[in-house]
């Protein structure tokens, strides 16, 4: 395992803001634009003549790749660096984009906006997420916060943007204006500057002609026959150090999974829901613009609530709340049948939402150790593919066969308070097992072994 020493020190400042703007940016491009991918709902439902199920399948995929490649995009960013990563990134995803606007049925769209500029996404997102870690350690939530809340102001600018093109450009020429928005992640990726590693230790010249032990690669120090033992050690030291640090992590992802699949659902649907009870267009993604702007309002305000000296040691717990009332704001959605009642539904859940998002890769570099951040994010960001895969199909099934809205919106909020409980149970498992411990140890002794 890797020495503390070989980490650079977070500078808490300087190029640090540069990093937070640049992936504000990149939180803008990827994660704002897969949420205004439902405003074409309808347009590709009644271009290709599809049934809901069908046509949900394309935001799937792009969600679904887009976490599923998370790991990539971590390991990617340890070999070339985060700098390089996003930038191929940003290729990816906008050629994507292009592509996908020239497509003539929906298995093209599967393919180019789902599967490729999702890929191209994920290259960019964990990585940039993952260094705003490594500039900041005293306010770490607060820049988190402020990184990814280039969702709710991408989200906030991009509804109505989106929907003006294509009531102008149609969905083809909305597609393609858009892959050239999101070639802008090649020039946030340039502004990932890597921090300066310390210099590591060097033998001087002459002595007895020897080099020192860290210059040493792996294959100058075992046998070809021995590299497969080698590799299954290293895989195992690796998964401990992600994986084993804090009993509380994989309880965590299963939280955070049933958390994916209850939360996509409300944010796919609520426009062609909104159209069910008659809200026009523009008002329909008005919902979308002020859900980016309360996302905003709760990642920035619950991040400097959260960052106090009284509530730090409480993340935890401030999760559980957060993803409860989320889950309370999507039960309640099917009785949300008016735009003021729409908009009310959109305040809260983007406030919600806001909340939750940038606790999570808080909450994972908390129960790892710093080596082991990167690809423990990278792998919990992976836990959301199967859910955003599974969950608007699900639901869009649900709606063919009930045709309404009210099922798929009650297994959505049950599932993300689910979460929010099963969480809250290990925390409170594991406070009550530390404070056992401690009772134990400040017991007289003197009774006897057990």
């Amino acid at each position: 395992m890797m020495s503390k020493a070989t980490f650079p020190k977070p500078p808490d400042g300087g190029w640090g803001w540069v990093v937070v703007c640049s992936c504000f940016m990149v939180t803008a491009c990827t994660r704002a634009i897969t949420r205004c991918i439902p405003i074409f709902f309808v347009e590709f439902q009644q271009h290709f003549s599809k049934d809901t199920s069908t046509t949900a399948w394309i935001n799937s995929i792009m969600d679904c790749t887009t976490m599923l490649c998370a790991p990539i995009g971590s390991l990617l960013s340890t070999r070339f660096g985060c700098r390089a990563t996003v930038m191929f990134g940003g290729l990816v995803s906008s050629s994507g984009f292009i592509i996908a606007s020239f497509s003539p049925t929906i298995e093209f769209l599967y393919l180019f906006l789902g599967l490729m500029a999702g890929l191209g996404f994920a290259l960019c997102y964990s990585p940039s997420i993952a260094i705003v870690s490594r500039y900041f350690q005293r306010h770490r939530l607060l820049a988190t916060g402020l990184a990814m809340s280039g969702n709710g102001v991408g989200t906030f600018v991009l509804a109505p943007v989106v929907q003006l093109l294509i009531e102008v450009y149609a969905w083809r020429g909305a597609l393609l204006l858009l892959g050239a928005f999101v070639a802008q992640l090649c020039v946030c990726g340039a502004l990932l500057r890597p921090l300066a590693s310390p210099a590591a230790p060097t033998a001087k010249p002459g002595l007895l002609g020897k080099q020192p032990a860290e210059t040493a690669t792996p294959l100058d120090r075992y046998k070809p026959r021995m590299l497969c033992e080698v590799a299954m050690a290293a895989a195992r030291r690796g998964c401990r150090g992600a994986l084993a640090c804090r009993p509380e992590l994989p309880v965590l992802c299963l939280s955070v999974s049933l958390l994916a699949y209850g939360c996509i659902t409300p944010l796919v649907y609520l426009v062609p829901f909104a159209h069910s009870v008659e809200t026009p267009e523009r008002q329909a993604a008005f919902l979308l613009s002020l859900l980016g702007v309360m996302d905003i309002v709760g990642t920035v305000t619950y991040s400097w609530l959260i960052d106090r000296e009284c509530l730090r040691s409480r993340r935890a717990h401030c999760y559980c709340v957060a993803v409860g009332l989320y889950g309370a704001c999507a039960l309640a959605l099917p009785a949300m049948r008016s735009f003021s009642l729409l908009v009310a539904f959109a305040a809260l859940y983007g406030y919600f939402n806001g909340a939750c998002t940038p606790l999570i890769p808080v909450l994972v570099a908390d129960l790892v150790e710093p080596a082991s951040a990167s690809t423990a994010i990278g792998l919990i960001y992976a836990m959301h593919a199967l859910p955003y895969l599974l969950g608007p199909p699900t639901a869009g099934w649900l709606v063919d066969l009930t045709a309404d809205y009210n099922a798929a919106f009650f297994l959505s909020g049950a599932i993300i308070m689910l979460g929010s409980a099963t969480f809250a149970l290990a925390t409170c498992a594991t406070l009550a097992s530390v404070t056992c411990n401690k009772g134990h140890l400040k017991a007289p002794s003197g009774h006897g072994d057990v």
